[in-house]
C-alpha cells in the first residue's frame, strides 16, 4: 500500500514538474499546500468538539425520559387500586339488589300458584258436576281448562295435593268416557229418531272425546264400526248369502248403509273419518269372509260368477279410493298400455270380459244409484290408506281357471287362424306379413288387456307364459308349413330322400313365412317391454321373450336353409346333364353347354322374385349359403364325370366361367346389391378351385404332377388319382406319376373327394340360443368369429346380424333342443 502511494506521489510530482524549469513554481505550490493542510486541521477540531457537546446533550435527555416513565407508572398502579375499590363497592350494593329480586320473583311464582291451585280445584269440582249431569258441551270446555292448569303444576307432582287432585281428574274422565261410550251404545237403535235431542247431545260428546285421550277416540270409533258390522257380518255369514255370486250384495250393503246414515253420522267430527275407517274395517272383514268362501269351495270356481264377483269387488275398491282419495287406476293403466290397444275397441270395460265367458250373467248389474256417491268432503290422515286390492287380492289364487279360459280361446283362435290362412299377404298390403300373425298378436293384446283390467299380479304373469306358449305354437305352425324332404320308401328308391322339391309358389310362402318371424321376433319383444310396463315390480325381472324369440329365429333359418335345398334339388338334373356329356369324344369347343343354360334358367326364374321377397340381410345369407353349396357341389361333379378328353376339359373350362358369371350376377338379379363386392370374392375364391382342377386336366402327363401340386397345393393323393383317371391314364401308367407325386410330400389337410359334398345341409344352420335349456352350442367366441368369418360376408354383430353371423357355430352340432327343426 505505501509503495503505491509513494509511486502516487513521484507520478504526481513528475506531472507537476515535468522539466527542470518548472522547479521554479514548487514554492508557491508549497505554500498552496500548507494553506490546505491548516484548513483540514481546523475543520477536524470543530468537528472534534461538536461531537463533545452532543453526547452530554444525549445522556441529559435520556435521564429525562427515564425519570417521566416511572412517574407514569406511578399513575397507572394508583388509578388500578381506585378501580378495585369502586368494584368492591358496586359489587356489595348489586348483592342486596338480587337478593330483594329473587325475594319479588318467589312471592309472585307462589301466589300464581296458590291462584291457579285454586282455579284447579274449582274447575275439577265444576267438571265433576257437568260430568255427572251429562253436560258434555261445557265439560269439553272446561276439560280443556282443567287440563291447561295441569300442566302447570307438572313439577308439584309429589305434592299430596297435587296429586290428590290428579287422581280426583283421572277419576272424572274416566266417568266421562264411560258416559259417552254408554250414550253411543244407543246409536244405531232406533231410540235417535225418538228422541231429539240424543243428536245433539252425541255431537256434544264428540266434543269431550276430542278433549280426552287419543285413544279414547280411537277405541269409540273402532266400538262403532265393530256394532255397525256385526249385523253385515251375521246375515253375510249365513248359508244363503255366504257364496261367491253374492258379492255384489255386500258392496250393496255397505254403500246403502253409508247413504242411509250419513245425515245421521254427521254428529261425528269430519277429522275422525267414521265412514273411512268404517269402510277400512269392512273390507278387511270382507276380504276374511270371501277367502273362506273360495277356500271351502268343492270344485273349480264358475269363471262368469269368479270374474263377476271381481269384477264388482274392482268396482267398489275404485269407489272408495276415488271416495276418500286418489285418481282413477283405471285411466291411467289405459294410457300406460296404450300401445296395447292399438286396433282395438278401447270401449271396452271389465263387464266385457264377463259377457264374453257367461252371457247368462248380462241380467246382473248394480244400482245406478248405489254407485253415485259424490261425496269428498273428507280429508284422509296421512297417505291414506289404499283401498286397491285390499279386498280383490283375495281372489287371485284362484284365477287360474281364467287362465286356462283364456289359454283355451286362445289356442282355439290360433288353430282357426291357421286353417284359414291363404299364405298370401293381404291385398293392399305394403308388407310380406302374413295375416294370421297380426291377428294372433291382436287377440293376445285384447286378452292383454282384459286381464290387466282385472290383476297386474301373479295372474297377469300366468297369462304372459300362456301368451309365450301361443306364440311358440303359433312358429311350430310356420315352421310345420315349410316344404319338407322326401322320406320313405319310394323316395329312397328313386334317389328323392331328404330333398326338398319346392315351386315357385312354394318359394313365395317361404319368403312370407321369413318376413312373417321376424315381425314375430320383433313384435314378441315389444309385448314383453309393454307387459313389463304394467305388471307389479315384483315380476318384472321374469318378463323376458328370448325363448320364444329363439323359436322364431330357428324358423328363419330352416326356411332360408330350405330354400337353399329347394334350389340345390332344382340343380340335381343339370348336374345329372352334366356328367352324361361325352366329355372324352368331343371334337370341338363351342358354345356354352345346355345344362349351363338350364341353371341360368333355374337362377333367372327364382333369384329376382326372392330378391323382391326377402330382406337385404336375409337375401345376402341365403346368397352366402346356395354359394358355399353350388361351388363345392360343382367341383365335385367334376370327378362325377368319366374320361374328359383335352377338348372336353376346354368346353368344360368355357362352362366353368359361364357358371361363375351366373353366380356373379345373382345379386343384381335379385337388385340387392349392397354385399356384392364381398360375396363375388366368395364365388370367385370357389370357382376358381374348379378352373384349376381342370387346368389341371389340360396339363400333360409329364407336368401334371408339377401342375397339380402348383395349383391345388393341398390336394390329397386319392384326388391326385382320379385326376389321373379322368384324363384317360391306366392303372399302370399311372403308378410312376403317383411316386413322382408322393415324393414331392404333398400335404394331406385337404379333405378327401367325399368330403367335398356341398355344406348345406338340414343341419348346417342352427339357431344360436342364450338360453339356459342348450348349453354348450358355441364352444368359443374365437371359433364362432372364425367360422362367420368363413362365410366371407362381415356381418355386424348385432341383433337379427348377430344371429346370422354366428349360426355356423353349431353347423356340426347333432343334437339340441332344437334339432328337431332341422330334420327333414
Amino acid at each position: 500500500m505505501g509503495t503505491m502511494d509513494k509511486q502516487s506521489a513521484v507520478d504526481y510530482i513528475n506531472q507537476m514538474f515535468p522539466t527542470e524549469a518548472s522547479l521554479s513554481g514548487v514554492e508557491p505550490l508549497m505554500q498552496k499546500i500548507h494553506s490546505e493542510i491548516r484548513r483540514v486541521d481546523a475543520e477536524i477540531l470543530a468537528a472534534v468538539r461538536q461531537q463533545s457537546n452532543s453526547g452530554t446533550k444525549a445522556r441529559e435527555d435520556l435521564a429525562a425520559a427515564t425519570s417521566a416513565v416511572q412517574e407514569l407508572m406511578y399513575k397507572i398502579r394508583e388509578i388500578k387500586t381506585k378501580a378495585e375499590q369502586s368494584e368492591t363497592m358496586v359489587q356489595e350494593i348489586c348483592r342486596d339488589i338480587k337478593k330483594l329480586d329473587f325475594a319479588k320473583k318467589h312471592i309472585t311464582t307462589t301466589i300464581t300458584a296458590l291462584h291457579r291451585l285454586t282455579m284447579l280445584v274449582s274447575a275439577v269440582e265444576q267438571l265433576q258436576v257437568m260430568a255427572s249431569k251429562r253436560q258434555y258441551k261445557e265439560a269439553a270446555a272446561q276439560l280443556e281448562a282443567v287440563n291447561q292448569l295441569c300442566s302447570h303444576f307438572e313439577a308439584y307432582r309429589d305434592i299430596p295435593k297435587i296429586t290428590e287432585l290428579r287422581e280426583k281428574f283421572k277419576s272424572i274422565k274416566q266417568i266421562l268416557k264411560s258416559h259417552v261410550f254408554s250414550d253411543f251404545s244407543s246409536l244405531g237403535s232406533g231410540k235417535e229418531t225418538e228422541e231429539n235431542n240424543l243428536l245433539q247431545q252425541l255431537s256434544d260428546a264428540c266434543l269431550v272425546v276430542d278433549a280426552l285421550e287419543p285413544s279414547v277416540r280411537e277405541d269409540l270409533v273402532k266400538n262403532f264400526c265393530s256394532r255397525e258390522l256385526t249385523s253385515y257380518q251375521q246375515i253375510f255369514e249365513g248359508a244363503e248369502l255366504a257364496k261367491l255370486d253374492k258379492t255384489e250384495r255386500r258392496y250393496a250393503w255397505i254403500k246403502r248403509r253409508l247413504r242411509t246414515n250419513e245425515e245421521i253420522w254427521k254428529i261425528f267430527p269430519p277429522s275422525w273419518h267414521v265412514p273411512y275407517l268404517l269402510c277400512i274395517q269392512f273390507c278387511k272383514l270382507t276380504r276374511t269372509q270371501l277367502v273362506e268362501i273360495l277356500n271351502n269351495l268343492k270344485e273349480k270356481p264358475d269363471v262368469g260368477t269368479l270374474l263377476l264377483a271381481l269384477q264388482r269387488t274392482l268396482e267398489f275398491e275404485e269407489e272408495l279410493a276415488e271416495k276418500f282419495g286418489g285418481g282413477s287406476q283405471n285411466r291411467e293403466t289405459e294410457n300406460d298400455s296404450g300401445e296395447l290397444h292399438e286396433g282395438e275397441n278401447t270401449s271396452q270395460t271389465i263387464s266385457g270380459i264377463r259377457k264374453k265367458y257367461e252371457k247368462k250373467l248380462a241380467a246382473h248389474h248394480g244400482s245406478g244409484n248405489e254407485e253415485q256417491d259424490q261425496h269428498r268432503d273428507l280429508t284422509l290422515p296421512g297417505a291414506g290408506f289404499n283401498f286397491r286390492g285390499i279386498v280383490s287380492s283375495c281372489f287371485e289364487p284362484h284365477l287360474t281357471v281364467y287362465v286356462e279360459l283364456e289359454e283355451k280361446t286362445l289356442m282355439e283362435n290360433l288353430e282357426k287362424l291357421v286353417q284359414e290362412e291363404t299364405w298370401d299377404p293381404e291385398e293392399g298390403s305394403q308388407t310380406n306379413i302374413l295375416s294370421s300373425s297380426m291377428q294372433v298378436f291382436l287377440i293376445i293384446r285384447r286378452s292383454l288387456k282384459r286381464c290387466s283390467a282385472l290383476t297386474k299380479n301373479q295372474t297377469l304373469f300366468n297369462l304372459f307364459k300362456v301368451f309365450q306358449r301361443i306364440l311358440k305354437a303359433y312358429a311350430t305352425k310356420l315352421f310345420t308349413r315349410l316344404p319338407k324332404g322326401g322320406t320313405g320308401i319310394v323316395a329312397a328308391a328313386t334317389g328323392m330322400d331328404g330333398q326338398i322339391k319346392t315351386s315357385d309358389r312354394d318359394e313365395r310362402v317361404i319368403c312370407y313365412i321369413v318376413s312373417t318371424a321376424e315381425y314375430c321376433h320383433k313384435t314378441s319383444g315389444e309385448l314383453a317391454e309393454n307387459v313389463s310396463k304394467i305388471i307389479e315390480p315384483q315380476f318384472v325381472d321374469m318378463i323376458d321373450m328370448s325363448e320364444v324369440q329363439d323359436e322364431f329365429s330357428a324358423v328363419i333359418t330352416k326356411a332360408l336353409i330350405t330354400l337353399v335345398h329347394g334350389i340345390e334339388t332344382k340343380f340335381d338334373a343339370e348336374m345329372a346333364a352334366m356328367t352324361r356329356v361325352p366329355w372324352g369324344t368331343l371334337e370341338s369347343v363351342g358354345d356354352q353347354s345346355e345344362y349351363v343354360n338350364a341353371i341360368n334358367t333355374i337362377l333367372t326364374t327364382s333369384i329376382p322374385v326372392l330378391g323382391s321377397l326377402l330382406s337385404p340381410i336375409y337375401f345376402q345369407f341365403f346368397l352366402d349359403k346356395l354359394a358355399s353349396s353350388l361351388g363345392p357341389r360343382f367341383y365335385l361333379n367334376i370327378f362325377k364325370c368319366k374320361q374328359i378328353s383335352e377338348t372336353g376339359a376346354q368346353q368344360m373350362l368355357l362352362d366353368t366361367q359361364a357358371v361363375k358369371t351366373i353366380l356373379l350376377d345373382i345379386p343384381s338379379l335379385g337388385k340387392q346389391t349392397s354385399g356384392a363386392s364381398s360375396y363375388s370374392k366368395f364365388v370367385s375364391r370357389e370357382m376358381s378351385k374348379a378352373e384349376a382342377l381342370l387346368k389341371v386336366i389340360l396339363s400333360s402327363v409329364d407336368s401334371v404332377a408339377d401342375t397339380y401340386c402348383a395349383l391345388l397345393p393341398e390336394g390329397t393323393p386319392s384326388e391326385f388319382q382320379r385326376i389321373l383317371d379322368l384324363k384317360g391314364l391306366k392303372r399302370t401308367d399311372q403308378q410312376s406319376i403317383l411316386d413322382d407325386y408322393n415324393k414331392r410330400g404333398a400335404t394331406t389337410t385337404q379333405p378327401s373327394i367325399h368330403s367335398v359334398v356341398p355344406a348345406v345341409s338340414s343341419t348346417s344352420i342352427a339357431p344360436v340360443l342364450t338360453s339356459p335349456s342348450a348349453p354348450g352350442i358355441i364352444s368359443s367366441g374365437e371359433e364362432v368369429l372364425a367360422r362367420a368369418a368363413a362365410l366371407g360376408r362381415g356381418f355386424s354383430a348385432t341383433g337379427f346380424k348377430k344371429f346370422l353371423a354366428l349360426t355356423e357355430a353349431a353347423k356340426d352340432r347333432k343334437d339340441g333342443t332344437l334339432r328337431k327343426f332341422f330334420v327333414g
